[in-house]
């Protein structure tokens, strides 16, 4: 057998497992977004798995091509489905936020600082606040993990030196009876949404009220501009998510990759794999010289910057944001 066979039947062998993934990418479309109830979205899958994946594995070249066709038409469906904002909504993302600017005031529309008594019983509340930008001092940063080092949830919290802080999370927007899947995150099963809340709200919840969860507390090495022109990419990126429903994705457009894509002066942070596996986004962070740490090494830093004991303590005190902070590692000035 000649090199040049040899390398024509590996060619080959690449495109059909090319093809195949596509194909069973397709299925999950199915499987996930076909607008059927859980069997005829189940049967539409395997049928055109069956159907699609036998014309490209075994047919010949016509046939492949019909394999092809099929897939085209797929995909054309789905990337024409089209999120939304009037859904049945589970109460915690039943609103969403959006601003008003007028110079320096900045008025948020649908802030969230709901009443927990534990994670799934609260009374909702919905509040209406003005910041001042000229005030706006600073950046925090809080990163949530549920079980995995590599995977963690970042709440942005803007200080401001005449107001409590203000945090942005971002997040699927779940339907009623609707549970997060990770695979179905890859398709368009969520809408994304950007919640504006209160710490006591959407830091406490995850302290005090989920098992299991830890938060880790940090400040950003940031000057009081470059705050400002971060809290203003949330706000543009807030008002046009509420104006227009986006998709979230598990990949794309997620909690952290967001974060990156809505920032609108041309800089964006460079890539870097820690932006996915983003349990491991605070050492990425040290090690650009994004925290004001102290000069702490990263192991350190992170055992010292864990809150669940002081939120747990402070608990619905009005001091709550302060009390966070007490005893948390030193800030060096930028």
């Amino acid at each position: 057998m000649t090199a040049e066979i040899i390398a024509r039947r590996i060619a080959t062998a690449l495109i059909l497992l090319l093809g195949l993934s596509v194909i069973l990418w397709c299925m999950g479309a199915f499987w996930y977004d076909f607008p059927a109830p859980v069997p005829g979205r189940k049967a539409a899958s395997i049928l055109f798995l069956l159907v699609t994946g036998s014309l490209w594995l075994f047919g010949k070249r016509g046939k492949r091509l019909i394999a092809v066709a099929l897939v085209i038409l797929v995909m054309a469906w789905w990337f024409g489905l089209a999120p939304r904002n009037d859904r049945k909504w589970l109460a915690d993302v039943a609103r969403t936020a959006h601003a008003e600017i007028n110079g320096d005031q900045v008025v948020f529309h649908n802030v969230r600082n709901f009443d927990y008594r534990t994670e799934t019983d609260y009374v909702p509340r919905w509040e209406t606040r003005t910041v001042d930008l000229s005030k706006l001092t600073g950046i925090d940063l809080a990163l949530n993990y549920w079980g995995s080092p590599y995977m963690a949830h970042p709440v942005v919290s803007f200080q401001f030196s005449d107001s409590p802080p203000l945090c942005f999370s971002i997040e699927t927007r779940k339907e009623e009876g609707e549970s997060y899947s990770a695979i179905g995150g890859i398709y368009r099963q969520y809408e994304l949404i950007y919640i504006v809340a209160d710490e006591r709200d959407v830091i406490r919840v995850r302290t005090n009220y989920r098992k299991g969860e830890d938060v880790y507390l940090y400040r950003l090495n940031i000057s009081p501009e470059k705050a400002r022109e971060r809290f203003m990419d949330y706000v543009t990126a807030l008002n046009e998510l509420h104006d227009k429903a986006g998709w979230y994705n598990a990949l794309t457009t997620n909690c952290t990759t967001s974060i990156r894509t809505q920032n609108h002066s041309g800089k964006r942070q460079p890539w870097d794999w820690r932006m996915l596996v983003n349990g491991k986004a605070d050492e990425m962070l040290q090690e650009q010289g994004a925290f004001r740490d102290g000069g702490l090494p990263f192991h350190e830093l992170k055992l010292r910057s864990r809150i669940n004991d002081a939120a747990r303590a402070a608990n619905d005190d009005p001091d709550f944001s302060a009390r966070i902070r007490a005893g948390l590692p030193p800030f060096s000035k930028p």
